[in-house]
């Protein structure tokens, strides 16, 4: 329930859709740094967790 409950907060904050929404909160919960993804905008950050297009970033150009 805390994790759909985060979700619809990530929605209304970033407007988001539910579904992405879903995944972000996800991510925040396994607390990932990076969400791979090409369907965000990369580079945004929700609250910790850093979109990253993995088509245009190789993996050993993330931070450390």
């Amino acid at each position: 329930a805390a994790l759909l409950q985060d979700a619809w907060k990530i929605q209304d904050r970033y407007r988001l859709s539910f579904w992405d929404s879903l995944i972000v909160a996800a991510a925040r919960s396994a607390s990932c740094r990076w969400l791979l993804t090409e369907d965000l905008q990369a580079g945004q950050d929700f609250d910790g967790v850093t979109v990253v297009n993995p088509f245009l970033t190789a993996p050993g150009d993330l931070p450390r």
